[in-house]
């Protein structure tokens, strides 16, 4: 990991000007903030593949050239990986917290249902709970709802980590969301968006998740996992469906409070 100070932000621009939306990405900063980008970034940590491209893109004005410094970068990182082993003894899911360098953990919450809905995120580097994602709070939303939106907001994040170099791995306990983006919605679409037996439910949030979802699905995991099944990140997303209900946030904002997460499991 790299501590983010003036000494290492003077190795990837020489005025602060200078900087762009893919290196504001790799520090966690929306490209909207621009303006404050010095003052977000400095004290923050990034893992050292994020470090290491932050100062390949240092004078790359042209998006087509940082893309492919990005790209090469991360296909550099997959080689020296090795190839995966088939011999290698599975862990449990409770020891092995992540397989890349991002988990991010999802979750939708709605009580009763149809009422009062949320979505909440947990995203993890290197095993470790780093940020907390809550909010799209509904009134009267459903469980379904309140899962694909937890589920789109993750594509969004994950879109970003890829873009920085890293790995990333959705873990989902909605097998309905990961179905209705990764099976039902392949012939969905091939019918004209419609279903033989009727309506499709929530059909503007899943086109937009299937098509977002198709453009990473190349270098993107995502997996089903069994709902508070002792999965930290999972209950973690899970509480903060519970906070975006009680904070009735409608946006989808970063739990900017410190992340205690003793306390936070408490939380519902």
């Amino acid at each position: 990991m790299q501590t983010v100070d003036e000494a290492f932000l003077a190795l990837g621009v020489d005025n602060p000007s200078d900087i762009s939306d893919n290196q504001l990405i790799l520090l966690d900063i929306d490209p909207a903030h621009k303006s404050q980008w010095t003052e977000r970034a400095l004290g923050k940590s990034i893992s050292d593949a994020r470090a290491e491209l932050f100062v390949l893109l240092k004078g790359i004005s042209a998006k087509t050239n940082q893309d492919k410094i990005i790209k090469n970068y991360k296909a550099l990182q997959d080689f020296r990986r090795g190839p995966k082993s088939d011999n290698k003894s599975e862990k449990s899911e409770k020891s092995l917290p992540a397989s890349g360098d991002v988990t991010i953990y999802c979750d939708g919450g709605c009580s009763p249902n149809p009422g009062a809905s949320g979505s909440g995120i947990a995203l993890y580097r290197s095993g470790k709970v780093s940020a907390l994602y809550y909010g799209l709070y509904e009134p009267m939303g459903t469980n379904n709802t309140a899962e694909l939106n937890a589920l789109y907001q993750s594509l969004l994040l994950a879109q970003k980590e890829l873009a920085g170099g890293n790995r990333v791995e959705i873990k989902c306990d909605s097998m309905y969301a990961i179905n209705c983006i990764k099976t039902w919605a392949k012939s969905w679409e091939k019918n004209g968006w419609r279903r033989k037996d009727g309506e499709i439910k929530n059909l503007a949030i899943i086109q937009e998740s299937y098509h977002l979802y198709n453009t990473l699905a190349h270098e993107l995991k995502l997996s089903h996992i069994k709902a508070h099944n002792g999965l930290e990140g999972n209950e973690l997303a899970d509480r903060m469906t519970h906070y975006s209900r009680q904070t009735k946030e409608k946006d989808f904002v970063q739990y900017t409070k410190a992340i205690d997460t003793a306390q936070i499991l408490k939380m519902g």
